[in-house]
């Protein structure tokens, strides 16, 4: 699967900077209001899933937008406001 990317390419879809979008904007929040890893990686999965879903290559606004609003599923709202 592939993403199109900002500048209009198209790269390798790539699960991993998911995750680690998502870490790092967790990371900026207070502790007690962090999601667990499991929780990221449920997310991700999530997004992977829905992503391939929908049988054409999804640009990275629509990713961020499916990031948000399964960080909000996950009721981690103070996460999805930082972005």
């Amino acid at each position: 699967m592939k993403i199109i990317k900002r500048n209009g390419a198209e790269v390798v879809f790539d699960i991993n900077k998911i995750t680690n979008a998502i870490t790092q904007a967790n990371n900026a929040v207070e502790e007690s209001v962090r999601m667990t890893p499991l929780q990221i990686q449920r997310i991700s999965e999530k997004v992977s899933i829905a992503c391939e879903e929908l049988g054409r290559s999804p640009s990275v606004e629509e990713i961020q937008d499916m990031v948000e609003k399964s960080i909000m599923a996950h009721g981690a709202f103070e996460v999805a406001k930082q972005h």
